[in-house]
């Protein structure tokens, strides 16, 4: 049977209930939707598509209200890409941003290709970070750290996934409480948004405490960079993602720590991102 019809008349009903919802790419959302439950590429929606069953129709439509109500789509699929490789994606975690992949790239620019590194990621989440780091370089080891024991699920899920759990070592702790060291890198995604902020609707859908973080946003970095220079060897480094705008500020927090501030890396739209802070050597 041609599915191209009802296929058509699906997605003129999800673009419509998306658009009305304020979404700014209402089509393709509702592709991306409708493609899932079929089973089939976007690009198959408009060539050759299934006839969409009644209970396709059923799980399509329910999905439709979730997004609607501006449920994350990585938390509909239960699948989100990062860095080119797909991670699974639970309520529990928070979703993975392009962002966040400055903050991997500046990590392997710190470890050469055939080097030896021990890391640690604060705030694992999804274990995007940990797991990224330790596909790209295979000398690397990861102790990926979370207060939440289904964060640490996940990220142990997409370890396992990608060939990588022999290296990325889930810890459920708090900030680096259950770390000696040394290590040479620390790496952390930390919650930077103040309480008082206003936020996209979708961004509520998220782990508070991955999201939030004090009145002013910047408790995480005042508990993270201390622990950060007590556990890092002599030359090692901090790098952390930041919102461009508190800049100076987090720099601050880590020249008071005892960490020499980095340059700030830009993300692609130029906005200081990624910012490091090396333990001096003596």
């Amino acid at each position: 049977m041609d599915g191209r019809r009802p296929v058509r008349a699906a997605l003129d009903e999800g673009r419509g209930r998306l658009e009305r919802a304020g979404l700014p790419d209402p089509l393709r959302e509702a592709e991306i939707l409708l493609a899932a439950v079929l089973g089939v590429a976007r690009a198959s929606l408009h060539v050759d598509p299934p006839a969409p069953a009644p209970a396709d129709l059923a799980r399509y439509a329910a999905l439709l209200a979730r997004r609607e109500r501006r449920e994350p789509a990585a938390y509909l699929l239960g699948r989100c890409e990062f860095l080119s490789r797909e991670f699974l994606v639970t309520p529990a975690v928070l979703v993975p941003r392009p962002e966040t992949e400055h903050l991997v790239e500046a990590a392997l620019a710190e470890i050469p290709r055939d080097g030896a590194a021990l890391a640690v990621d604060v705030g694992t989440g999804s274990g995007c970070i940990a797991v990224s780091v330790a596909a790209e370089r295979p000398g690397a080891r990861v102790a990926a750290l979370d207060r939440s024991a289904a964060a640490l699920a996940v990220a142990g899920e997409n370890a396992r996934r990608h060939g990588v759990a022999d290296r990325v070592l889930p810890f459920r702790g708090d900030l680096l409480e259950a770390v000696r060291g040394p290590v040479d890198l620390v790496l952390s995604n930390p919650p930077y948004v103040g309480t008082g902020e206003t936020v996209d609707p979708e961004v509520l859908h998220e782990p508070r405490d991955a999201v939030f973080a004090g009145p002013d946003g910047l408790e995480a970095y005042r508990a993270l960079a201390p622990a950060a220079a007590r556990v890092l060897r002599p030359g090692g480094l901090l790098l952390v993602e930041t919102p461009g705008a508190r800049i100076e500020e987090i720099a601050a927090i880590l020249r008071a720590a005892g960490l020499a501030p980095r340059p700030p890396l830009p993300d692609l739209a130029g906005r200081p991102r990624v910012l490091g802070g090396t333990r001096p050597a003596a």
